[in-house]
């Protein structure tokens, strides 16, 4: 009988730190940061972008009638001195906490990746528990961290969508950009005389007309976002970029082409024959031949 007591108090006690949530947080109290954008200021401060989902315009109009269309994505910005400054400052303009569990793209500026590089935006994200390594990371191209992020896409609602699918799909059927994460290249920086590779997009059309709500209105977008080349990196720092062929090279080099087409000469016809590569494999080997290295390339491709 003692001991039927001595258990029921032990029930009874445990129900006590089992009935309250202590870390809950309120969906209505979160502002869910999709992408982020961040460039550099002409005084060298951290200009930060974030792109924060609206969820009752994303699902579109409920009901019918003639309601007023609404952006799926909001726009917040605030600049400091560095990125948990920025971050902030930016939560002073939104009645939410911002929210960063659920970001899946980080852009940077093509000029922040130029002057400063990348390794201290890397460094300041994985030190925060609540940000995802998992995260994709581009880099814009001729433009700016937050002309890509503030751009309206018509197909995917959530732009951030947009860019993720599209690398994706364009690693998996044409090779000429590959998608990379936050943790894979923290993993390149940290792996001394090894370089590192991003993918390049770009905002084609006025920037300007990417933000309006009438540029998702018309069959051809006026201004789009696009996979544009493969940012080369050294030390973190942006040096060059590579487009076409080359960029598929890099890509095949690196094993991580999924699917290409190739196109051989025929019966005197240049390029007359293209064929689809289904499976590949490549690996590289080194050695030094009379003081000279020598990298030799070995692909087998099936068709």
């Amino acid at each position: 009988m003692k001991r039927k007591g001595v258990f029921l108090l032990l029930i009874l006690t445990m129900t006590l730190f089992l009935t309250s949530c202590w870390s809950k947080k309120e969906l209505t109290d979160l502002a869910i940061v999709a992408a982020m954008g961040i460039d550099k200021t002409k005084d060298g401060r951290y200009h930060l972008t974030l792109q924060i989902i609206n969820p009752g315009n994303v699902a579109g109009i409920q009901g019918g009638g003639g309601g007023t269309q609404s952006p799926p994505i909001t726009i917040y910005s605030a600049s400091g001195d560095n990125l948990v400054e920025a971050s902030r400052r930016a939560s002073g303009s939104i009645s939410r906490r911002l929210y960063y569990a659920h970001t899946n793209l980080m852009v940077v500026g093509e000029e922040l990746a130029k002057e400063e590089g990348i390794n201290t935006l890397v460094d300041a994200f994985d030190r925060d528990p609540e940000f995802r390594n998992t995260s994709t990371i581009v880099i814009a191209n001729h433009s700016t961290a937050a002309d890509l992020v503030k751009t309206l896409t018509p197909v995917d609602k959530i732009p951030a969508n947009k860019v993720l699918k599209t690398l994706e799909f364009t690693e998996r059927k044409w090779g000429e950009n590959i998608k990379t994460s936050l943790q894979e290249v923290m993993k390149s920086l940290e792996s001394p005389g090894r370089g590192t590779v991003v993918s390049g997009f770009r905002l084609v059309g006025n920037p300007q007309q990417a933000q309006k709500l009438d540029n998702l209105q018309e069959s051809a977008p006026g201004a789009t976002l696009q996979a544009s080349g493969i940012a080369v990196l050294k030390q973190g720092k942006l040096v060059d970029w590579l487009y076409g062929k080359s960029a598929r090279g890099t890509v095949w080099i690196l094993d991580k082409i999924q699917g290409t087409d190739i196109n051989i000469n025929w019966g005197g016809r240049k390029q007359a024959i293209a064929y689809q590569t289904v499976r590949q494999k490549t690996s590289v080997s080194a050695q030094v031949k009379n003081g000279k290295p020598h990298i030799s390339v070995h692909t087998r491709v099936l068709k």
